[in-house]
């Protein structure tokens, strides 16, 4: 028996990462990756509406929050889903969704312009 390790196939999906790609962009940092980390996802989702309302003169009327509510949750698991994967076979299949209904998520979402120029040094 070898203990050699074995190859491992990856995807075009190896280079995509949200973190990465938010430090890049220079948007996030550790300190504010382990302090957002020690918030749930309600408190995070609650303080963005905030900080969008005070942005906004206290006032988010006129735009349809709650009926947008799934799509941006959509957009977030479908993005997250891409980092956490290899491939989009194996991301489609994370999700509990056939490939076509990826591509179609995909495609709506623009998730390949968000990661477009995007890449994390290349391992040799």
């Amino acid at each position: 028996m070898s203990w050699k390790r074995k190859k491992r196939a990856y995807g075009a999906n190896r280079y995509y990462s949200l973190s990465n790609k938010l430090r890049k962009d220079k948007k996030i940092n550790n300190q504010f990756e382990v302090m957002l980390n020690s918030l749930s996802l309600e408190e995070v989702i609650g303080l963005k509406l905030e900080l969008a309302s005070k942005a906004a003169g206290r006032k988010l009327f006129g735009i349809p929050l709650w009926n947008s509510m799934q799509d941006i949750a959509k957009d977030a698991v479908l993005k997250y889903a891409l980092s956490a994967t290899r491939t989009k076979r194996e991301a489609a299949s994370f999700l509990g969704i056939d490939l076509q209904t990826f591509y179609k998520l995909q495609k709506k979402f623009n998730t390949e312009e968000y990661f477009k120029d995007f890449k994390l040094k290349q391992d040799p």
